[in-house]
Parts: structure tokens; C-alpha cells; sequence
């Protein structure tokens, strides 16, 4: 092998290594934001398999005569918490799209490597790519459907951080269309509000019957919203009542006759999870986990859950 070739080839290596570092360290970050202990696993294992690519990167380096990396590890390292602590203050969907692009990276460079080897006749190497694409190519089809199943509505296999709801709440606050002027906003505010009856009115009327029915703040707050959506929906606020519905379900508390399966609270955890099976739409699903994980929190139906949405992202994401 000439000089050049293993010039180019230590270079891309040494890229990789430093890459994979960096990937490191998100595994490790992204445990906190799992979802559930099977997700955790999963997460804890890639950080593993990571740094045993990194070892076999280094062992490649080294059998080509480069230098072992020292400061290196740890370089990316720190690169890495800084990236982890950054992402705090982007959306959700943004950090999660920074680490695609890292995968993505990585398999590019990966597939590279292989045709630097395979020209180098470095066979070896070419089972180190081989390798390598392999495991960044399995992680950008999981990033993918992280991305899709946060698109849908949820359940991702990831939570967001405080932070990060924060974050994406004020950029779509930001984001409103800029044809809608504050004109605009004051004529439906004020059209709103003119509406009989007005909004304050509705929740005073939903807070008031929710203290009779509850004991505690949490039901006044839960029967509220519930009473609050259907004076809106039966005084024609239709907007104002969906919105309120979408805040039930967001926040899990739904009737169970609300639910989209049948008799939810009296199915154990096989016939809920065979009923899961049988949903097709990302907002049932967003119902069901939203309520699960509010009441019963079962584990297996909540896995259940996000495993239907995984099975339905590919089709959204198909260009097909």
C-alpha cells in the first residue's frame, strides 16, 4: 500500500474515531430521555457497541502504523457535553436532527473507508467498514423513526427535557404566520370574547361544577377543562372546544369512554395490547399513551404503544 493510501485512509479513520467519541457521549445523554426501561436498554447497549467500534478504530490505526489517539477521547469528550448542554436551549427536533447528521456522517465516511480499504487491499479494514456501516445504518433508520413518531403527535421512544418543551413551545409561538397581524388576532379575540358566553365565564362554569364533583385540585383542574370543553362545543366555540380537547388528551385525562378502545379500564394488559395492534391512527395512539401513562402506567402497553407507531412511521416517511 503506498504512502498516499494509507494517508488517506489513517485521515478518515481517525475522523471516524473522533466521530464515534462524540457519538458516545449522545448515547449516554439520550439514556435520561428514554421512555421506557426497553428504550433505556437499548440506548445503554449503543453507547457499549460505540465504544467498542472506537477500540476497533484505534486497534486499525495503530496496525497502520498511526499514532493512538490521547488526547483525542477525551477532545470529544468535552465536545460532546458541550453539544449535550447546547441542545438543552434548541427543540426537540432539532437536537434529535444534529444527531442524525452525525450518523449520517459517519456512514458516509464509513462507506469511504471500505472503498479506500478494498483499493488498499486492506481486508481487515474492509470488515471494520463493513461493520460500521452496518451499525450507522441501523441507527439513522431508528433516528428516522424517533423523528417520525415525534411528527405524528408521539408516543417517540424519546422524551423531551423541560428545557426543550420550553424551547418548542416559544418557537412555534414565534413561528405564527406572518399574515395573521395583530389586527387580525384583536378582531378574534374581541369576536371571542363577545361570544356568549365568554371564555372566563366557560371556565368559571367548568371550575365551579368540577369543585362540587372533586376533592382534590387535580380532579377540579381535570373536571374543569372537561366541563369548560362541552359549554364551548354546545355554545358553538368549536375551535375553543377542540382546543381544550386536544389539551385532555395531551395531558391523559380523557373519560375512558372517550378512549378509542372500548372498555379500555376493564382490559388487562394482553387484550390492551392486542387492541393497540389494531389502531392506525397517530392520534388514537397519542390518546391511549397519554392516558396510560397518566392512570395505569403499564409498561408493556406503553412499549405496545410505541411499537405500533414505529410499525406506522415507515409508511408516512415512504416515498412510495
Amino acid at each position: 500500500m503506498s504512502t498516499r493510501d494509507t494517508t488517506s485512509l489513517l485521515t478518515q479513520l481517525r475522523a471516524v474515531r473522533d466521530l464515534t467519541n462524540s457519538e458516545i457521549q449522545i448515547a449516554e445523554t439520550r439514556i435520561a430521555q428514554a421512555r421506557t426501561e426497553a428504550v433505556r436498554r437499548e440506548l445503554s447497549e449503543n453507547a457499549d457497541n460505540a465504544r467498542a467500534r472506537a477500540e476497533a478504530i484505534e486497534s486499525a490505526i495503530r496496525k497502520l502504523g498511526g499514532v493512538p489517539a490521547v488526547v483525542g477521547p477525551f477532545v470529544g469528550r468535552i465536545l460532546a457535553a458541550f453539544k449535550a448542554l447546547g441542545e438543552q436551549g434548541r427543540p426537540f427536533e432539532e437536537a434529535l436532527l444534529g444527531d442524525l447528521a452525525l450518523e449520517h456522517q459517519l456512514l458516509d465516511r464509513s462507506r469511504y473507508i471500505k472503498a479506500l480499504a478494498t483499493a488498499a487491499q486492506e481486508s481487515e479494514v474492509v470488515r471494520l467498514a463493513e461493520q460500521l456501516i452496518t451499525a450507522h445504518s441501523a441507527t439513522v433508520e431508528w433516528l428516522t423513526t424517533v423523528l417520525t413518531e415525534d411528527a405524528l403527535g408521539g408516543p417517540a421512544a424519546l422524551r423531551r427535557t423541560p428545557f426543550q418543551i420550553a424551547t418548542g413551545t416559544a418557537v412555534k409561538a414565534a413561528n405564527i404566520p406572518a399574515n395573521l397581524s395583530m389586527r387580525g388576532i384583536d378582531r378574534a379575540l374581541d369576536t371571542f370574547r363577545s361570544a356568549p358566553p365568554a371564555l372566563e365565564d366557560l371556565l368559571a362554569r367548568g371550575a365551579h361544577a368540577a369543585e362540587i364533583a372533586a376533592k382534590t385540585l387535580s380532579a377540579s383542574r381535570d373536571a374543569a377543562m372537561q366541563t369548560a370543553e362541552q359549554v364551548t362545543r354546545r355554545e358553538g366555540a368549536e375551535g375553543t372546544a377542540d382546543a381544550l380537547r386536544s389539551l385532555r388528551t395531551a395531558t391523559g385525562v380523557l373519560e375512558p369512554s372517550e378512549l378509542p378502545i372500548k372498555d379500555y379500564n376493564d382490559l388487562n394488559v394482553s387484550q390492551t395490547v392486542a387492541a393497540i395492534k389494531e389502531l392506525t391512527s397517530p392520534a388514537d395512539l397519542r390518546a391511549i399513551l397519554a392516558y396510560e401513562e397518566a392512570h395505569k402506567n403499564r409498561q408493556g402497553v406503553v412499549s405496545a404503544t410505541q411499537t405500533r407507531l414505529a410499525a406506522i412511521a415507515p409508511d408516512i416517511t415512504s416515498t412510495n
